[in-house]
């Protein structure tokens, strides 16, 4: 008899659902969009119905039971979604109002408040709320809705909702979620200046457990709407970025997760909270007892889109691989302003030497963004946290091969790139860890499966060691980062 677990990982565009076996084989798997979000809001504000996320999911649950072999059997279920949206239910789970969205701005006007309250929270915690938190979104109800926030019987992040429709509990949430909620990840426990300072009650926030503990059971209703059977294990989730760090294979201290999109973001694992004075890494807690800092860059794929337009990248792999190493410095950051590795509100992008054609140009901001991936890991490990040999590699950018191969020189790490990097392919390994494992790292360890490694070229690396050096100084010299006292 097959066995399977099921990750859902609820996104902005649709539910993408994943049945994966022990070993990491997905047996069957299935997307449904979302119907695009109201049109007709207020700059910056941004809503969905979350009516519109239980539809979808469970129209994709059944659709996947159809598609499994016949006689699987379903060990567990696991909900991701993302970070920060949050929604008011009455005590029948039902929503009063539509979703918050994760990057909707409408509680700036909260946001100053929030942060003078929760101070001491925000000191010992390492971060600031700011209007992507769920917390300033809870008090613009409170402050802006006040007829809507006493009908309220708990205010929920769009996973532990999603999670309370299929189990018919709507009051549990998990320690990934709950961060930008303002819960306190080192005590475990909601802090006081939320409801003796906010005067948010705390009884309206959900109770708090790690990713992978059970928190319910498909009730009997959801398994006939979905031909899944009643009494199958769900286990409380994350958010889609933990998802996608624990999809990458990065499960125990000294991985490192680097997902190159847009923007370039760096995920790991630590034995220890090192909290950054600069605010640019965060932390996340591990239900194993240890921690998942990250960090994100402004820089990453999007120079591509604005210089090669349209064109196909594995084209552009192809021309440029006969011009590396290039003679060039690039730093190829599109917008004003960086925030990790360094933080400065005005760096601008660079190239030191003239680029002899197009490709050229492509060839360096290749190079470029490996600088600055270096420098990162740099600069994680001048924090005191560990960084291993090799890399765990996702996003678009990692499909090039031309690409990790000058990463991996530059990096002088071993780059090694999972072959599933769905985000519901966490949300079944996080499943996995309580129905078969016991624990992330093992389910990690035992489903994540390696499409490719790739080592560094010595002597690529050679000479972009003193690429690199250049790369560095020039980024002194623009006082973009100070020199070390």
């Amino acid at each position: 008899m097959n066995e399977a677990v099921i990750g859902i990982d609820l996104g902005t565009q649709g539910a993408r659902i994943l049945a994966v076996s022990p070993g990491g084989q997905v047996l069957a798997s299935v997307h449904q969009p979302l119907p695009p979000a109201a049109r007709d809001l207020p700059p910056g504000w941004f809503e969905q119905a979350p009516e519109d996320w239980w539809r979808v999911t469970r129209s994709a649950l059944r659709e996947l039971a159809g598609k499994l072999p016949e006689g699987t059997r379903i060990a567990g279920i696991c909900v991701d979604s993302t970070s920060g949206t949050v929604l008011p239910i009455d005590a029948a789970g039902n929503p009063l109002h539509p979703a918050l969205m994760y990057n909707d701005q409408r509680s700036e006007g909260q946001v100053a408040v929030v942060q003078a309250a929760g101070s001491a929270h925000q000191k010992k915690l390492g971060y600031q709320f700011g209007s992507s938190y769920a917390l300033p979104k809870i008090l613009w109800f409170q402050q802006e809705r006040p007829e809507l926030f006493v009908r309220a019987r708990r205010f929920l992040h769009a996973a532990d909702w999603l999670a309370g429709c299929l189990t018919g509990d709507f009051r549990t949430s998990d320690t990934s979620n709950a961060l930008k909620t303002g819960y306190d990840l080192i005590d475990l426990c909601w802090p006081a200046f939320i409801e003796q300072v906010l005067h948010i009650p705390i009884d309206l926030l959900p109770s708090v457990g790690l990713p992978g503990a059970q928190v319910g059971m498909i009730c009997s209703t959801v398994a006939e709407e979905t031909g899944l059977p009643a009494g199958i294990p769900v286990f409380a989730g994350a958010t889609d970025g933990t998802a996608a760090q624990i999809a990458s294979g990065a499960a125990r201290p000294g991985e490192w997760n680097s997902t190159l999109g847009t923007t370039l973001v760096f995920k790991g694992i630590a034995k220890e909270m090192m909290l950054d004075p600069q605010g640019r890494v965060y932390f996340h807690r591990h239900p194993e007892g240890w921690w998942m800092p990250g960090g994100a860059s402004n820089t990453g794929s999007e120079w591509m889109l604005k210089d090669h337009p349209g064109e196909d990248p594995a084209e552009l792999d192809r021309r440029a691989a006969g011009l590396l190493p290039t003679r060039l410095v690039r730093y190829p950051l599109v917008k004003r302003g960086e925030r990790f590795p360094f933080v400065h509100n005005e760096a601008e992008g660079f190239m030191l030497g003239e680029p002899t054609s197009r490709i050229e140009r492509y060839a360096a901001g290749l190079e470029g963004l490996a600088f600055l991936e270096r420098l990162a890991y740099e600069t994680l490990a001048g924090m005191g946290l560990e960084v291993g040999e090799s890399v765990f590699i996702t996003g678009g950018g990692s499909h090039s091969p031309v690409w990790s191969q000058v990463r991996a020189a530059v990096l002088g790490k071993t780059l090694v790139q999972p072959a599933v990097t769905d985000t519901a392919f966490g949300a079944a390994v996080i499943a996995a860890s309580g129905a078969w494992f016991g624990s992330i790292s093992q389910a990690a360890r035992g489903m994540v499966r390696i499409a490719r490694t790739i080592r560094p070229d010595p002597a690529w690396q050679n000479v972009y060691a003193g690429r690199y050096a250049a790369f560095v100084r020039e980024l002194y010299r623009r006082g973009y980062i100070e020199e070390k006292g």
